[in-house]
């Protein structure tokens, strides 16, 4: 598509033509846009339905512009102050227009703006440089920011802690765009969470993307105020209490996708944190072939999804996909023949043809009062979001004796700590031998990026590890190695990552370990007992996917630990 025609359409059709809004979406921008009088892009970023780092190349190329990256921009505020002194024009002016300008070597202006086509910023400019090319370019609000920030003055302090202040703040437009586009670009990224954190000075916005934070965005602290409150205000939080911790929640619809927000707002030194966790409405799709199982772990954990009875139990720390894992085992006992029940805190995705009950601790609605009352549904198959005390493990054991089929999860750094962690909660040893059928513990570890991902070698002194490795697993590693490591590019925000896959370590409760966890035997004896039965350990299981190329040796070393990377 050549300039004049790009110029010709409007940026709606052409997202549209993109694939990049729906026409939902677009409807809904026009309405908005008739009522507020916006310009068509920034309603469709205030209502979620596109990020502004999706939106402004497209603008871009169709007004024949550039939209220059942070690098791109000057970094010394005096190099801005020099050239706004040659036009007359007051500082304040230029930082109320969001409008950035400075001379380049070619000695023309350069003039950066959110919105450089605008006819009072391009007029006014020309009125005042005559003399002067104007060079016009897009720039992304959190770089503009940033360089406004040098223009202005410090604000004094006082006036912020008024209630209605704050709520003013967080009604106007540029704070709603603002948040607005933070979400959308965390959704285009498949950010987990965003984390906003304020500091002395300024306020950073980082997004966890494949378990690594990332910083996406650094503004003065001058305007935090106004987007905490924005965040708190739309996630139904007290936005005067500033001394306690909060929780909320947010459903919006960020860059055309539904999404579930799960906010979290804790007090700090230089304000309050926030974190916000991400959950798709959407994200449905919980096949077990997707979570990056082995073959010979696929066939067993889908033999244990369909046990009649007993605990099949989930392990590993704070995101490591534990609740993902068990969303997959209901949709494989998910038959639409058994009455599946669960109780959760939160219930982070919405199952069909489950009953999902959210506990609500501040009433007194704990798991294990949930789990009394569900008793009495005829469930076939319970999930518990997390076994947490004793009365609700013991109401676990107690629903596995009686023939029910229960899904739950354990904070444990292994598969074998499990019985160790049920024992010491207080369940006796007899109970949990008789009880759990098996035990899976997982970790995540970053995929290769496939666009920048470079040939590897495996590191000296691991070689008899790795053939060993191979002897023991000759079906899993019936190939040549493909050792590759992380590079680095645009597509992967030079991480050299991109997605996730699971590594598992997979326990059957046999009878060999029946009596093993009965005589509390010591963790070492367990899984020697347990490895005599083909189990194999997270690390092993990582070196499997790293020898097929899916992740990096260094990754799966990062995720499960480097001391006595030789012993596997």
């Amino acid at each position: 598509m050549n300039a004049p025609l790009l110029q010709s359409t409007t940026i709606g059709q052409l997202l549209l033509a993109r694939s990049l809004i729906s026409q939902a979406d677009l409807d809904k921008a026009l309405s908005f846009q008739k009522q507020s009088k916006a310009r068509l892009g920034a309603a469709l970023v205030r209502l979620g339905a596109i990020s502004e780092d999706t939106l402004l190349p497209v603008l871009a190329e169709q007004l024949s512009m550039t939209l220059l990256d942070e690098e791109d921009l000057p970094v010394r505020g005096d190099d801005l102050l020099r050239t706004m002194e040659q036009t007359g024009i007051a500082p304040a002016w230029f930082a109320e227009q969001g409008l950035i300008v400075w001379e380049g070597a070619d000695g023309a202006i350069h003039c950066a703006s959110r919105n450089p086509a605008n006819s009072f910023l391009q007029e006014t400019m020309a009125l005042a440089v005559p003399s002067h090319a104007l060079i016009w370019h897009f720039v992304r609000t959190r770089d503009a920011e940033r360089l406004v920030k040098l223009l202005q003055p410090k604000q004094e302090a006082g006036y912020t802690d008024e209630i209605a202040h704050l709520k003013e703040l967080a009604e106007e437009a540029p704070v709603i765009e603002l948040v607005n586009n933070v979400l959308a670009q965390a959704t285009d990224e498949n950010a987990s969470d965003i984390h906003v954190e304020p500091e002395e000075h300024e306020f950073s916005i980082r997004f966890r993307i494949d378990g690594v934070l990332q910083t996406r965005a650094v503004m003065p602290h001058e305007r935090f105020a106004a987007v905490a409150s924005r965040i708190k205000l739309i996630s139904g939080l007290d936005i005067a209490e500033r001394r306690l911790p909060q929780d909320g929640r947010i459903t919006v619809r960020a860059s055309g996708s539904d999404m579930d927000i799960r906010v979290s707002v804790v007090p700090g030194v230089h304000g309050e944190s926030i974190v916000m966790r991400l959950l798709p409405k959407d994200r449905a799709d919980f096949r077990l072939e997707r979570l990056g199982m082995e073959a010979d772990h696929l066939q067993q954990f889908m033999r244990w999804a369909k046990e009649p009875h007993g605990i099949l139990l989930v392990t590993g720390p704070t995101g490591s996909g534990k609740s993902t894992s068990l969303y997959a085992a209901l949709a494989v006992a998910n038959d639409r023949q058994s009455k599946i029940i669960t109780v959760e805190d939160p219930v982070e995705y919405k199952m069909r043809g489950v009953t999902q009950i959210q506990t609500q601790s501040e009433i007194g609605y704990t798991f294990s009062r949930a789990l009394r009352a569900i008793l009495r549904h005829d469930p076939d198959i319970i999930m518990i979001g997390e076994i947490r005390d004793v009365e609700t493990a013991e109401i676990a054991v107690q629903s596995a004796l009686t023939g029910h089929m229960v899904f739950s999860t354990l904070h444990t750094n292994d598969s074998i700590a499990a019985f160790t962690r049920l024992i010491d909660m207080g369940v006796e040893p007899f109970l949990v031998a008789s009880s759990v059928r098996a035990v899976e513990a997982q970790r995540l570890v970053r995929r290769l990026c496939p666009d920048c991902a470079q040939p590897g070698t495996l590191p000296g002194g691991m070689e008899e590890m790795v053939e060993a490795l191979r002897q023991r697993y000759p079906k899993l590693l019936d190939s040549e190695p493909n050792w590759r490591t992380a590079c680095g590019c645009p597509a992967c925000h030079q991480t050299g990552y991109r997605g996730r896959l699971g590594i598992y370590e997979f326990v059957d409760v046999s009878p060999a370990m029946q009596a093993a966890i009965m005589r509390r035997l010591p963790s070492h004896e367990m899984t020697a007992i347990a490895r005599a039965e083909g189990y194999r350990n997270l690390r092993e299981d990582g070196l499997i996917k790293a020898w097929r190329g899916a992740t990096s040796l260094d990754e799966v070393l990062r995720v499960t630990g480097t001391t006595n990377a030789e012993e596997v």
